[in-house]
């Protein structure tokens, strides 16, 4: 296997179908590119001519050392990581390429330094992060709720809802309230009030306008923002919701909203009931909630009747990366 820096077009005719996050998508990686700190690197591993893995990374340098992180920090990526497309259906030669893949990559971005500090947050496309591991990575399992959307329709989808949520969305339903999706002002309107919403509980929004704007705007339609709306047209919540291949995202909003229904709730609904009618979606089959780290919000994330799904979170075991660790949660905060 060889292993090759691509440039984004190669990377945007390497890229499969499926079995990949939003975000290694071109239009999101160019925004990573302009706006994160360091550079984009992009990796492809090949057996004769055929792709069988890819992986993005941005390098930095900083007082701790070499920084190469997939995705970078402070920029809400959730997951990127690997890409391991194997030319055939059998275990034992896919966990081959996988394993070959993970160790000639590492090789050629020479993370073996005393300096070098990895950190890569694998996709949930991405099931065996072993090779990692015998590399003397660290390993953290993560986890999500994907709700399915797969062969179903808006109906079986509410009856698997909690007793409480389904109320919930259908007294919503039946308000004076009102759910569109609405543009540019809009997904500014979402990024102004989360930004507030994180200044009164004195949490770090280290997000930009500028990089929201130019994300959003290169997805297209893979991205759109939610607006819920009372009876005089003033603006309730938001939601920018972002979609990939096979996932849509909650990736921005939902802030506490001052009403007597669950905006919140038929927000999401609304996200559901497009993913399962336009037609624009039709590859799209989960929808991820985010949240199943954080206990506090565990509860209301559960009444979805989503799957809990797991990821990887791989790491440098070094006193530097606890160092670069603690310095990231620093600007979090």
């Amino acid at each position: 296997m060889r292993v090759e820096r691509l440039s984004l077009s190669e990377w945007a005719e390497t890229l499969p179908d499926s079995g990949y996050e939003v975000f290694h998508t071109p239009p999101a990686l160019s925004a990573i590119d302009r706006h994160a700190s360091g550079e984009l690197q992009l990796y492809g591993g090949f057996k004769g001519e055929q792709p069988v893995g890819l992986l993005p990374v941005v390098e930095g340098n900083r007082p701790v050392g070499r920084t190469i992180m997939s995705p970078p920090p402070a920029m809400n990526i959730p997951r990127l990581g690997p890409i391991v497309m194997p030319t055939s259906p059998k275990q034992r030669k896919r966990e081959g390429v996988n394993k070959t893949f993970v160790e000639e990559v590492l090789a050629e971005l020479g993370t073996d330094g005393p300096l070098s500090l990895v950190r890569l947050i694998t996709g949930l496309g991405y099931d065996d992060p072993r090779p990692f591991h015998w590399a003397d990575f660290d390993l953290t399992t993560r986890y999500t709720y994907v709700v399915d959307l797969e062969d179903t329709d808006p109906d079986s989808v509410l009856k698997s809802f909690s007793k409480s949520l389904r109320r919930d969305v259908t007294n919503a339903r039946e308000s004076d309230v009102t759910v569109a999706v609405e543009g540019h002002d809009a997904t500014r309107t979402v990024f102004e009030r989360t930004r507030d919403r994180y200044a009164e509980q004195d949490r770090g929004f280290p997000l930009s306008w500028r990089y929201v704007s130019d994300l959003v705007a290169g997805l297209d339609d893979r991205a759109r923002t939610y607006v819920a709306r009372d009876p005089d047209g003033e603006v309730l919540s938001g939601v920018t919701a972002l979609f990939g291949p096979d996932t849509a995202y909650f990736w921005q909003g939902g802030t506490r909203a001052e009403c007597d229904v669950a905006v919140n709730s038929l927000l999401h609904w609304r996200i559901i009931e497009d993913v399962l009618s336009d037609p624009e979606l039709d590859s799209v089959t989960g929808y991820d909630l985010m949240g199943a780290n954080t206990e506090r919000l565990c509860d209301y994330k559960g009444k979805f009747a989503g799957d809990l799904v797991p990821y990887y979170e791989v790491e440098t075991d070094s006193p530097a990366m606890n160092l670069a660790k603690t310095a990231f949660s620093a600007v979090k905060r």
